[in-house]
């Protein structure tokens, strides 16, 4: 792909995201949506991060790797466990970085 195909396609991407968005708003007033549908919208976002961030956890040179010795697996889940006690995005990424850090260089 040269890199011109790349930027349509990426570009493409964005209004296809963005016209499905839209289309919630104008074609469908937010009063008329149902509250269960309300209620799961509030979980695409993890969903996606999760989507985007656990195969860089698990995956080693292409293999699943769920070991100690897998250091950015060690290193994200005391970023997810520090989140979900702490509920700080500051020290969450600090400490996942740190972590990282210490485990590479040690």
């Amino acid at each position: 792909m040269s890199s011109l195909e790349i930027w349509l396609v990426i570009l493409a991407g964005m209004v296809v995201t963005y016209l499905t968005r839209l289309s919630f708003t104008v074609l469908v007033p937010p009063d008329r949506l149902s509250p269960a549908f309300g209620r799961g919208l509030i979980y695409i976002p993890p969903a996606v991060l999760a989507a985007i961030v656990l195969p860089e956890l698990i995956l080693v040179d292409g293999e699943i790797a769920i070991l100690l010795t897998n250091h950015q697996l060690v290193a994200g889940s005391l970023a997810a466990l520090i989140a979900w006690r702490l509920k700080n995005t500051w020290l969450t990424i600090a400490s996942g970085m740190l972590a990282l850090w210490l485990l590479t260089t040690l």
